[in-house]
């Protein structure tokens, strides 16, 4: 991830051992097949050529299109998941997202 993007957003996650863990927002998007939200979030500090899990959300943005751990909901749905891990490949194939 990109140190010098100064729009980076950011999220507390608190895991159930009660750590918090700062993410950031890798995209966020709207699927109209299923009519929601979905947030993509990486560990903060990454560096560009590390492996890491990323993590997916659906989420009810707030007015600003912002989210809070609050709002974060699990997906459940195998073809739910399916389509986020497509447009999430999409995404990372597309080199300009890295630059």
């Amino acid at each position: 991830m990109s140190e010098n993007n100064a729009e980076v957003q950011k999220i507390t996650l608190i895991d159930e051992s009660g750590d918090e863990a700062l993410y950031e927002v890798l995209f966020t998007f709207h699927s109209d097949e299923y009519n929601k939200d979905y947030i993509l979030l990486v560990p903060e500090g990454i560096e560009d050529d590390e492996e890491v899990d990323i993590q997916a959300y659906i989420f009810n943005p707030d007015e600003n299109g912002d989210a809070t751990e609050e709002e974060l909901i699990q997906i459940e749905d195998d073809k739910e998941w399916d389509m986020v891990e497509e447009v999430l490949n999409t995404f990372l194939e597309d080199d300009s997202n890295f630059n």
